[in-house]
């Protein structure tokens, strides 16, 4: 269905693709992963439209290929007044439209003929995208979304994540040859982030998914394209398999690298001993002895392990806290409510403790954001935060604390860092470059702009952090960086986060919003919330297991110990099999 063939693409200030080759067959179900900033969305642009594009190599699609496409921005402003079913049924009734009025023309017309050309145009169009059913299909797809109630309402009546449910909707039963989709999962909320799961894995056709969201990564998909230092790497098969495989690879090269660098140090001490020997006797057969060794070395070097997929850079994050205090009291909210058009939140109460790291759990429309800003801002009567906190603030609306319009090296400088070495050293740990700072913050990624996001917060050394899904848009790698970030902070956090990972991997406790209010659970208790509702029996047990032999095969790693690492290989390929 496509084919890429050794694409090479460059931006002025940046290489992406250096020969890279891939095919999408049909009814494939592929997940597209990599870095932020690694060139995923406009390599998605370069297959919808390479005309816009000058690139060296070939994208070839079938002829006449249609091509579904949700963006990872939510356009509402046109639509907002337009009910749910006409939203998502809209090419099926202007076609239904159009056929009626061509039939209202041939009953008066005398030129009939080119009539009934228009009128069988109109009919293959239809038929093409299953226009018969499309009632049923609207009903079918918005059943497995859990969206049923929402049939008849106004867009503007949706929250965000219900919108990106109904966009998918709506592309889908379009019927495209190929349904590409750019990050669909941000800002879902888990019930919602279950119903796109069900929803791409009832698709019988072709899809392309960005996303870096571990839950739809382990459930989804078939094929794995990893996108990573300008290389590509096809995978046939889930993303579990895909991981497991890149850990047989790293411990087969990192014995074959340490072979290597044995052989290279045998090699450079022979190289030595001969040139000593060799300074009077150049032309001679020490001399010639010397120069096959040379070529030995050159030869050992050149087959050196690289392996750009295996030890993945990514931003290595540090909270430091200037203002560390002893257990006590950081965050009191009493009897608070919130309402816009409807009440939110009534009468909610809870305490965070100075060393506690909390997370807010709810429904898409619920009133966390606003809870968190109100918390920021600190100027309601029934929010009180201690005096000795300082309060450091990551927004999902990124603009709030990002100017898109300054330079990184600008951003940096008025956060309060004093000098260009001072920006130059501080955000290499977060994976830009020197020549990167003078891009513009508007030009980045959403996952770059989350990275900087997060480096605001780092750097103000703040004890008492309020984070607005902070792994909006990041990477897996970057994401896993951060939750570690997170467990080893010694402050007080609260978190609204929808990512199941990140919630049970870095938190105490959660606060789950339910029926306007909100009650405080342990993360054990959630975990086993969370798993008997969307997962069989037994899930949570082996993926506990799973993750206990990858920290023994780390270990293993770290210690250099190969037979132990391919022994728990072998214990981990099992558990696999049994997710």
């Amino acid at each position: 269905m496509i084919k890429v063939e050794n694409l090479s693409y460059s931006f002025p200030q940046k290489d992406l693709y250096n020969s890279i080759s891939f095919t999408l067959e049909e009814g494939e179900h592929c997940a597209f992963i990599g870095r932020n900033g690694s060139g995923k969305s406009t390599l998605i642009d370069i297959i919808m439209d390479p005309e816009k594009y000058i690139f060296e190599g070939k994208v070839e699609k079938e002829s006449n290929c249609r091509i579904g496409y949700v963006s990872q921005f939510s356009q509402l402003d046109k639509i907002e007044e337009t009910t749910v079913f006409q939203y998502i049924g809209e090419k099926f009734i202007t076609l239904q439209n159009e056929i009626a009025s061509i039939c209202s023309e041939m009953e008066t017309s005398s030129d009939i003929e080119p009539l009934l050309e228009k009128y069988q145009e109109a009919l293959d169009a239809f038929a093409a995208i299953n226009g018969d059913d499309f009632e049923k299909n609207i009903n079918k797809n918005l059943n497995l979304a859990n969206l049923n109630k929402c049939k008849d309402l106004r867009i503007s009546e949706l929250s965000g994540g219900e919108f990106k449910l109904i966009q998918v909707i709506k592309e889908m039963l379009n019927s495209p040859d190929l349904m590409i989709m750019d990050e669909p999962d941000v800002f879902l909320d888990f019930e919602n982030l279950n119903s796109l799961k069900n929803l791409i894995n009832s698709h019988k056709g072709t899809m392309l998914v960005i996303t870096h969201n571990r839950y739809l990564l382990n459930h989804c998909f078939n094929k794995i394209l990893h996108l990573e230092n300008m290389e590509l790497q096809e995978f046939e098969g889930s993303y579990i398999e895909y991981n497991f495989s890149l850990l047989q690879t790293k411990i087969e090269m990192q014995e074959l690298a340490i072979a290597d660098n044995e052989e290279l140090e045998r090699n450079e001490k022979l190289i030595e001993k001969l040139r000593d020997r060799a300074t009077t006797d150049a032309e001679g057969a020490r001399g010639k002895t010397l120069r096959v060794r040379v070529k030995i070395h050159e030869r050992l070097e050149k087959r050196r392990i690289k392996a750009p997929f295996i030890d993945i850079k990514h931003p290595n994050f540090r909270f430091f806290i200037d203002n560390k205090i002893e257990e006590t009291v950081a965050l009191k909210v009493s009897d608070y409510s919130v309402s816009f058009d409807e009440l939110l939140l009534e009468n909610v109460n809870f305490e965070i403790k100075s060393n506690e790291k909390v997370a807010i759990i709810g429904p898409n429309g619920t009133g966390k954001t606003t809870l968190l800003r109100e918390i920021f801002e600190n100027n309601n009567p029934s929010i009180e935060i201690n005096e000795a906190m300082e309060v450091a603030y990551l927004s999902q609306l990124q603009g709030e604390t990002l100017k898109e319009s300054n330079t990184i090296m600008e951003e940096f400088l008025e956060a309060g860092l004093k000098t260009y070495e001072d920006v130059t050293d501080y955000i290499s740990d977060y994976g830009f470059e020197e020549d990167a700072l003078n891009q513009k913050i508007g030009s980045l990624s959403g996952g770059e702009k989350n990275i900087l996001q997060i480096a605001k917060v780092t750097a103000s050394q703040g004890n008492f952090l309020l984070l607005d899904e902070p792994t909006s848009h990041l990477d897996t790698y970057s994401q896993i960086a951060l939750e570690k970030a997170l467990e080893e902070y010694k402050g007080a956090i609260l978190m609204i986060s929808h990512d199941f990972y990140t919630v049970v991997n870095c938190m105490d406790s959660v606060l789950i919003i339910e029926d306007k209010t909100i009650r405080k659970t342990n993360i054990k208790k959630f975990k086993k919330m969370i798993y008997a509702s969307h997962f069989d029996k037994g899930y949570l047990e082996t993926e506990q297991k799973k993750k206990l032999v990858e920290t023994r095969i780390e270990k293993a790693l770290k210690e250099a110990d190969f037979i132990t690492a391919k022994e728990l290989s072998e214990e981990l390929e099992e558990l696999i099999k049994l997710l």
